[in-house]
């Protein structure tokens, strides 16, 4: 007669531990935000040697990382809490740290004190609508028509409004009066934070989605090639320009909202 075998097949041997593991998809969308925030934090070491244009791009690029790993994490079904939060943890500090460091190094820090509370303020502006975002998440009976919309202007497009003056001053376009563009620098900084913390309703990236006309799709397709040749050959006036562009869509995006906030109280 064999000899009974109290261990069950289910349960490790005596001083033998088993890891869970985790799928792949689950690690790739959390890579690419740790990623974004190598970036982030690369621009604002770039930006206290100096080098701007590396810093700028640098930035740039964590805002589409940012953009994509939310995506990719729909598209493998790799949504996970962690992710969230840790993606949450690393809009602070690309979209509101870097920024606000990176055009202190530029420009602030001819303001003195000012340049500073600028930067601190933008900083809590950022902050602010990130937290308003995740507890937006957990909001329920949100009307999916609130979906095209963003409340405030997201913290991707705040890190780029944010860099506004870096841009002009790239393209050309300096006042040569280094204290006059660290005043005007520090007060823009400044409204754009009210910005990102506002209740002003801003277009979603989610409208990007939305389906076009058949006959519309090669022009749309040809001003797409048009902006990246653009970006390409006329980097920081294409910056600039896309700033004021941004800027244009507010008003139509709070119509926008408002006509559909009417229609869905009529129904």
């Amino acid at each position: 007669m064999e000899p009974t075998n109290t261990t069950s097949r289910d349960e490790p041997p005596s001083g033998v531990r088993y890891y869970s593991r985790i799928p792949l998809r689950h690690i790739l969308p959390n890579l690419i935000t740790i990623l974004s925030i190598c970036a982030g934090m690369t621009g604002i070491r770039y930006a206290f040697e100096g080098r701007f244009e590396l810093a700028v791009v640098l930035v740039l690029g964590a805002a589409f990382l940012d953009g994509i790993d939310g995506r990719i994490a729909r598209l493998v079904n790799g949504q996970s809490r962690f992710g969230a939060e840790m993606d949450s943890l690393a809009d602070v500090v690309n979209f509101g740290v870097a920024p606000a460091l990176l055009l202190y190094a530029y420009t602030l820090h001819d303001a003195g004190a000012i340049g500073w509370i600028a930067a601190l303020l933008y900083a809590s502006g950022s902050a602010l609508r990130l937290a308003r975002f995740n507890t937006m998440l957990d909001e329920p009976n949100r009307p999916a028509w609130k979906s095209a919309f963003f409340v405030g202007v997201p913290a991707p497009a705040g890190a780029a409004l944010a860099l506004f003056p870096v841009y002009v001053g790239f393209s050309g376009e300096a006042t040569g009066f280094p204290q006059v563009t660290a005043m005007f620098s520090a007060v823009y900084l400044v409204v754009v934070g009210l910005l990102m913390a506002s209740r002003i309703p801003t277009y979603s990236g989610k409208t990007v989605s939305i389906p076009i006309r058949r006959d519309f799709v090669v022009p749309v397709v040809l001003v797409v090639v048009l902006y990246i040749g653009l970006l390409l050959s006329y980097f920081w006036e294409t910056l600039t320009l896309s700033v004021v562009a941004y800027y244009l869509t507010m008003p139509f995006a709070i119509r926008a909202f408002r006509k559909a906030d009417q229609a869905h109280r009529q129904s």
